[in-house]
């Protein structure tokens, strides 16, 4: 048998070639291409609003980057106005002590009495100004624990009469200011009996 004879092979142009597929309608496609459209705004709008969130954040960011520069500045300047400014009040609690120096050396044929007058006077002042501007004396007695935080011990002497790691002797009186140790008392320790 021949194909040319064969009903399946053979083509006939009235039928669609493919009976399953059917031909799209101009409404369908209308349809579809307003959908298209649709989606294509609603992204745009989308979008738009997205763009404006990113542009509305970057400036919030540039004006928080500027303050955060703003505030380390001006406690760039609080810090060294404090350093420059802080010996002000020291300086001019130790202002009247000089001046009685000054006084005490220009007065000529001064008793004894006098002179120790004024230097008594005088070590008032500089103790006045020291508690003015929080600087306090480190002066241990004889008996008392030893602190490496405020006192540098010079030797440690074997005692009978204090016992291990107290102070023996006071050499020299420390100084604290606002807490911290500006000179540690120069002091001799006991070593205990031996």
């Amino acid at each position: 048998m021949s194909q040319e004879n064969n009903p399946q092979n053979s083509k006939n142009p009235e039928q669609p070639q493919n009976p399953q597929v059917e031909q799209p309608t101009d409404a369908s496609q209308e349809d579809t291409l307003e959908e298209t459209v649709l989606m294509e705004e609603n992204l745009a709008e989308k979008y738009s609003e997205l763009e404006a969130k990113v542009s509305q954040y970057h400036d919030e960011l540039l004006r928080a980057r500027a303050e955060v520069e703003n505030i380390r500045r001006r406690s760039q300047e609080d810090v060294a106005k404090a350093r420059k400014f802080s010996t002000e009040s020291f300086a001019e609690s130790l202002v009247p002590v000089k001046d009685s120096l000054e006084a005490a050396l220009a007065l000529e044929n001064q008793t004894l009495e006098a002179l120790k007058e004024g230097v008594e006077s005088t070590l008032r002042q500089l103790t006045q100004a020291f508690e003015r501007n929080h600087l306090k004396e480190v002066a241990p007695a004889v008996g008392d624990k030893f602190d490496p935080n405020l006192h540098q011990a010079i030797s440690s002497v074997p005692s009978e009469d204090v016992e291990a790691n107290c102070i023996l002797q006071s050499l020299q009186k420390g100084y604290t200011i606002a807490d911290r140790v500006l000179r540690p008392a120069l002091v001799m320790v006991s070593a205990g009996k031996q």
